[in-house]
């Protein structure tokens, strides 16, 4: 029923019951003039992009309508008119009527320029907003920094490989290999070279985890070659270094490199090298374990099921071990999350589709919100087999999730899933859901390739999967 005492202000807020003046708080303190409309809009509460309206636009990623959503939104107390909104980026009213009912708006530009002015969450938009980008990744070169001897945040190289491990799980590789490097360069090489005495083998065992990260940040940026240059020159520091663990450590590394590459026997050579130095020092269940998955890798790119499943299952013994003496800082975790994924692509290479699914989806459930790549990894992996099981919406539906959530990830790994994932889905290309996606990826990966060059350290690697 319609209440015929509402009334609302001259800039459209709509006013209390008891309100005597005719102005709302802002305008009678100034903030606002109430002789007309706001001059710029003004903000909301942050469950104002949780209307069913606005959130239907952005789903649909199209800005005219989220602009529309926007004006008419409850929150205004009346829908505010287009020549005010239209006023706000110097259109005229016709313009943005165009913008509200045509085609989607595709320039990044113009995207960005929206984005900032309704300022609409970062993490309800389906584009990365550019400038937002070096803000974001400036958080790994200032964590990096507070952990290089002698600077402002102190700490050692231990603490600098923690840094840079939870950063890289968050933003990627590709925008950290030039802070990894020259920390290589300028704070490992001249104690290698020429540096204290009293150090030892000790900053060899540094060198050797920090050229096997860089190594990783490589792989991860789409540049395998340089991975496993770095990957070779961490196994030969570990030689001279004190850690036996972080050896078996680079091996599972060299391991995952060739699984990668479709090197088969060379994976399955590398993690059973590593179990072998294992055995011969204190238990680690976590590396035992991954060294057990990637050799299940190898063999199930061969198509072994019998020993991709025995395999697996030691993995899954293995963790359930106890370390024999303390654990090594320098080496990666390795746990259920880590398991659930690799368990995943091999039953996936297997044929076993409901097993893959049902260890895709537990990576998801495993692996929290900051874990952006790990998540990435699974909802591809989760869609992937939807796809192969005729289930295209649910596979829409979670890759729809990767778009949303690594936009500002450095990661040629996870763009190149996408990739795979379009010239999987485009013999679908008839359904609603998979044409609507299918449109929707080709734009992000376009803004992703121009993002990439834009904001990272490393060259686009050479070949990819459509290039």
């Amino acid at each position: 029923m319609t209440d015929v005492h509402v009334r609302y202000c001259g800039c459209g807020t709509r006013l209390a019951r008891d309100n005597a003046t005719g102005r709302c708080a802002a305008c009678t303190t100034g903030t606002r003039s109430a002789a007309g409309p706001p001059a710029g809009p003004l903000g909301v509460p942050p469950q104002f992009w949780n209307h069913p309206r606005v959130r239907a636009a952005l789903d649909a990623w199209h800005m005219g309508r989220v602009i529309a959503a926007y004006r008419s939104h409850p929150h205004h107390g009346r829908p505010l008119r287009q020549e005010t909104v239209a006023a706000w980026v110097g259109i005229t009213q016709p313009q943005l009527s165009r913008i509200e009912n045509g085609p989607p708006m595709t320039d990044l530009g113009r995207l960005t320029q929206w984005a900032r002015l309704l300022r609409i969450p970062p993490g309800l938009l389906w584009f990365q907003v550019p400038q937002q980008r070096p803000a974001h990744a400036a958080a790994a070169p200032a964590a990096a920094q507070a952990a290089v001897p002698g600077s402002r945040g102190g700490g050692g190289d231990a603490t600098a490989v923690a840094v840079w491990r939870t950063v890289d799980a968050q933003i990627g590789g590709a925008h950290l290999y030039a802070t990894v490097t020259s920390y290589l360069r300028d704070h490992i090489a001249p104690r290698l070279f020429g540096g204290r005495g009293d150090e030892g083998a000790g900053v060899f065992t540094a060198a050797t985890a920090l050229t096997e990260m860089a190594g990783w940040m490589a792989h991860d940026a789409g540049h395998d070659d340089q991975a496993e240059r770095h990957f070779a020159r961490a196994r030969d520091l570990s030689g001279v270094g004190d850690d036996p663990q972080l050896r078996v450590h680079v091996l599972a590394s060299l391991a995952h490199l060739a699984a990668h590459r479709a090197h088969t026997d060379d994976a399955i050579g590398y993690a059973a090298q590593g179990q072998r130095e294992l055995a011969a020092g204190p238990s680690h269940p976590e590396l035992a374990a991954r060294l057990w998955a990637l050799q299940a890798r190898g063999h199930a790119a061969a198509g072994r099921s019998r020993e991709t499943r025995a395999l697996l299952g030691r993995a899954e013994t293995a963790l359930q071990g106890a370390h024999g003496t303390a654990p090594s800082p320098w080496v990666s975790p390795f746990d259920a999350g880590s398991l659930a994924g690799d368990a995943a692509r091999c039953l996936r290479l297997l044929g076993d589709l409901p097993a893959a699914q049902r260890h895709a989806q537990r990576v998801l459930e495993l692996r929290p919100a900051g874990r952006t790549r790990s998540r990435a990894f699974g909802c591809l992996t989760l869609a992937g087999v939807l796809i192969e099981r005729g289930e295209l919406e649910r596979a829409c539906a979670a890759a729809t999730d990767v778009l949303h959530t690594t936009g500002s990830l450095g990661s040629y790994l996870v763009n190149r899933q996408l990739h795979e994932l379009r010239d999987q889905l485009h013999p679908h290309r008839a359904s609603s859901c998979a044409r609507s996606f299918l449109d929707h990826l080709d734009e992000a990966l376009r803004q992703r390739e121009w993002l990439y060059q834009l904001t990272t350290d490393l060259p686009r690697p050479r070949t990819g999967p459509t290039s």
